[in-house]
């Protein structure tokens, strides 16, 4: 049976305890309304927090998976940017070969073009020496250990590699073979021998710069699916933590007109000891 009593308010109590949860819930509506996350930190749900957690790690770090590819595509290309242009040197060097071979050529011509073929051989050297990529030379074979492979990291755990091979197109190397740095066509002799050597050289530079081109294709080709897969991990992470907050507004919308509701209903339930006093007038 209900009773009266002025030291014990059993609805202010009820009321209040009802107020303080509609409290709670409102401070929790509002803090995924401002951050725009149902999970913002390990007190709100500690496993689904670690795991997304687990996942902006493996998101950050292929940025820096992106970033080995992008730099070892960058080296690529200027490799073959130089190498199309010791492929395109070559091919005027034949034409300079071809017309020193002519046995009628007198020799002021000869040497002529002889200037000409060594401008062009020198030209072909500075071209190497010269393509390099944040200090990285896929080309030059006469630098301290050779010519370079990149190694672009592959994945986040650094423990794949995508690796392209350098290719030697220094004069005397294993590309251009007989075309030295002393070659020369000041006789027809050698006009002769360098027109076949020449010829060789084009096909094998032509072969590297093909392989390079592979290399190259390969590396953009990871860089997309790296990109595809950093999305997609994102998008998970965005369905475990992300709030809806259409949702989130209408639930705050309710909490607000409950909140209303309680802090009326308290009112009501404090005015209740009050009416004992009739009781002594």
């Amino acid at each position: 049976m209900p009773y009266n009593s002025v030291n014990t308010n059993v609805g202010a109590m009820i009321a209040l305890q009802n107020l303080n949860a509609t409290n709670a819930d409102l401070a929790m509506t509002q803090t995924r309304i401002n951050t725009g996350k149902k999970v913002s930190s390990a007190k709100d749900n500690g496993a689904i927090w670690a795991i997304a957690q687990n996942q902006r790690a493996t998101s950050g770090s292929l940025d820096a998976v992106k970033e080995s590819l992008q730099r070892s595509q960058s080296t690529v290309d200027v490799a073959m940017a130089a190498g199309e242009t010791v492929s395109d040197l070559l091919v005027q060097m034949k034409q300079k070969a071809l017309a020193a071979s002519d046995a009628s050529l007198d020799q002021a011509s000869r040497d002529a073009l002889n200037q000409d073929f060594m401008s062009l051989r020198d030209q072909i050297a500075k071209a190497v020496k010269n393509a390099t990529f944040n200090g990285v030379n896929m080309l030059d074979g006469t630098q301290p250990g050779g010519v370079v492979t990149i190694a672009a990291l592959a994945d986040d755990t650094g423990n794949s590699k995508l690796t392209v091979q350098g290719e030697d197109l220094s004069l005397g190397g294993s590309v251009l073979g007989a075309l030295t740095a002393t070659s020369t066509i000041g006789t027809q002799t050698n006009a002769s021998l360098m027109i076949t050597g020449i010829g060789n050289a084009i096909a094998s530079v032509s072969t590297a710069l093909s392989k390079l081109g592979t290399g190259s294709k390969s590396l953009a080709s990871h860089l997309t699916f790296i990109g595809k897969l950093q999305d997609s991990i994102d998008a998970g992470i965005g369905n475990l933590v992300d709030a809806d907050l259409a949702k989130e507004s209408a639930k705050l919308t309710a909490l607000q007109t409950k909140q209303q509701l309680g802090v009326q209903a308290l009112t009501i339930a404090n005015q209740t000891p009050q009416t004992i006093m009739a009781l002594f007038k």
